[in-house]
C-alpha cells in the first residue's frame, strides 16, 4: 500500500521505511523511528550550521508565536522584519547593502533575484537586458525560476522549464564567459553564482571572481552572489563574497540565516539597486505569505546573535582545519580526490578500475556510510560532507571513522584507520 507521505527525491522502494524517518534531533545527532540515533555530517541540508535544537534560538521563536502570531508584509510591515532587516544590512554591510526583501527558500529567492535584476534594468532604461547566466553544475533551486537557472540535469525538459532567457557557462572558465558578453553582453541582466557550487563544493578561482568583476564594470550587468548554501560561516567568514575584491549586487542568504528553523530567504540589495526603485517610485511585484513572519525574523534575529555569542564563524575555521587533517589521512582505494572549502567538502570516489564511481552508486555509499553510523550527502561521483561549525574533534573522528567504515563495507575491503 502507498503511504500518505510523497518525500523529496526518494525512490519508491526507500519510501516508508522507519530508517530514513527522523523522529527528533539534538545537537549534531538524529534519532530515527527505527530506534538508531546518527551522527549528522550534513547540517541537515546544510542549514543547522550551529546543530539541532539552540535553545535561544526556540525560545525567540516561541515568543515570536506567542506575541504575534502570523504579521505579514504583504501590503503592510511588522516590527520583527523592520528590525531582521536593519540587523541583516548591518551584518551583511550597511556601506554597500541598503535594503532585504524576505522570500520563503533560496529558489524562490533566486526567483526573486532574477525579477530583481530585470526590472532594475528597465527603471534605468534598458528593458532589452533579459537574460540572466547562471553556471553549468550551479544549483539555485527547483521553483520553475530557480530550476531554469540551475545548471544540473534535473528533468527541465520533462517539466516544460522555460529557459529561453537563461544561459550557462563553464564555472573558472573566464574565456567562455567573455565570449558570451562579447556577443550578448548587451542583453544580459544578471550573472548568478555560488561563491562554491553546490552540487560537486567547487569553489570558484579567485581570478574568475576578479574577471567577474571587470565584466561588471564592462558590460554592466548585476552580479548575484548566491549565497544559500554558503552563508552563515559556511566557508570561514560569514558569506564568501566578503573575500571578494568588491561586493556583488545582490546577496542571497537561506538555509543558515535561520539555522533551519523556519522556510526563510532574503535577497539584500545593494544601495545602487535599491535607489533605482527608490528614485521612481517603483513596486517591485513579488510577495510571499510566508515572508518576513515574526516567527521567520525572530529565528533570523536569535541565529545572528547566537552566531556572535558563540563566535561561530571561529568554530567554523576550526572545524575546517581539522577537516583538512581528516581528508588528508583519508587513505581508502576508493577515494580519488576531494573539493570544497571551510565546512562545505566533497570527496571524489572511485571504482577499482580507476573510473569515476557512476552517480547510480553514489545512494548505496550513501546507505553504507547510513548503517555505520553517519549520515553524509550525495555529491557528484562521491559524498559531501557539511559538518555543524560546532562539531567537536571527537565529532569529526567520529565522521570519518563512520566514512571509512562505510566505504569498505561497500566495496567489500578491510581498510586500516
Amino acid at each position: 500500500m502507498t503511504a500518505p507521505l510523497w518525500p523529496a527525491l526518494l525512490t519508491t522502494d526507500q519510501q516508508g521505511l522507519d530508517e530514513l524517518c527522523a523522529v527528533s534531533a539534538k545537537g549534531v545527532r538524529i534519532r530515527f523511528a527505527d530506534g538508531r540515533e546518527l551522527l549528522c555530517g550534513t547540517s541537515g541540508l546544510w542549514n543547522t550550521n550551529l546543530g539541532y535544537g539552540n535553545p535561544a534560538i526556540a525560545a525567540a521563536v516561541s515568543e515570536a508565536l506567542a506575541e504575534a502570531s502570523y504579521l505579514n508584509v504583504f501590503r503592510y510591515e511588522n516590527d520583527y522584519a523592520r528590525r531582521a532587516a536593519a540587523a541583516l544590512v548591518e551584518l551583511c554591510g550597511a556601506d554597500h547593502y541598503a535594503r532585504a526583501v524576505f522570500s520563503t527558500s533560496g529558489g524562490a529567492a533566486n526567483d526573486l533575484a532574477m525579477k530583481l535584476a530585470r526590472h532594475y534594468h528597465a527603471l534605468s532604461g534598458n528593458d532589452r537586458r533579459k537574460l540572466v547566466v547562471g553556471l553549468n553544475g550551479g544549483y539555485h533551486g527547483m521553483t520553475f525560476g530557480a530550476f531554469a537557472l540551475t545548471g544540473e540535469d534535473f528533468g527541465q525538459r520533462l517539466y516544460g522549464v522555460d529557459q529561453r532567457l537563461v544561459r550557462h557557462v563553464t564555472p573558472n572558465d573566464t574565456g567562455e564567459l567573455t565570449r558570451l558578453l562579447e556577443r550578448q553582453g548587451a542583453q544580459v541582466a544578471a550573472v548568478v553564482v555560488e561563491p562554491v557550487l553546490g552540487s560537486g563544493a567547487v569553489p570558484l578561482t579567485g581570478e574568475y571572481v576578479a574577471e567577474l568583476l571587470r565584466l561588471r564594470r564592462e558590460h554592466g550587468f548585476l552580479l548575484v552572489a548566491d549565497e544559500v548554501a554558503t552563508g552563515f560561516g559556511r566557508t570561514g567568514s560569514f558569506f564568501a563574497s566578503q573575500g571578494w575584491p568588491e561586493p556583488p549586487d545582490l546577496l542571497l542568504a537561506s538555509k543558515g540565516l535561520t539555522n533551519g528553523v523556519s522556510a526563510a530567504a532574503v535577497v539584500m540589495a545593494s544601495r545602487q539597486v535599491a535607489a533605482a526603485f527608490t528614485e521612481a517610485g517603483a513596486v517591485l511585484a513579488h510577495a510571499e505569505t510566508q515572508a518576513g513572519t515574526p516567527l521567520t525574523c525572530a529565528a533570523i534575529l536569535a541565529t545572528i546573535g547566537e552566531m556572535r555569542r558563540l563566535d561561530a564563524v571561529a568554530l567554523g575555521r576550526r572545524v575546517s582545519d581539522r577537516l583538512d587533517e581528516e581528508l588528508a589521512a583519508l587513505r581508502h582505494p576508493m577515494v580519488a580526490g576531494t573539493s570544497g572549502v571551510g565546512c562545505f567538502r566533497a570527496i571524489k570516489l572511485r571504482t577499482p578500475d580507476g573510473a569515476e564511481l557512476p552517480q547510480a552508486e553514489v545512494p548505496a555509499v550513501v546507505a553504507a556510510v547510513r548503517r555505520a553510523g553517519a549520515i553524509v550527502h550525495p555529491g557528484v561521483n562521491g559524498v559531501q560532507l557539511v559538518p555543524a561549525l560546532t562539531y567537536t574533534d571527537a565529532d569529526l573522528s567520529e565522521l570519518f571513522g563512520c566514512l571509512r567504515a562505510g566505504l569498505s563495507a561497500y566495496s567489500g575491503r578491510e581498510v586500516p584507520a
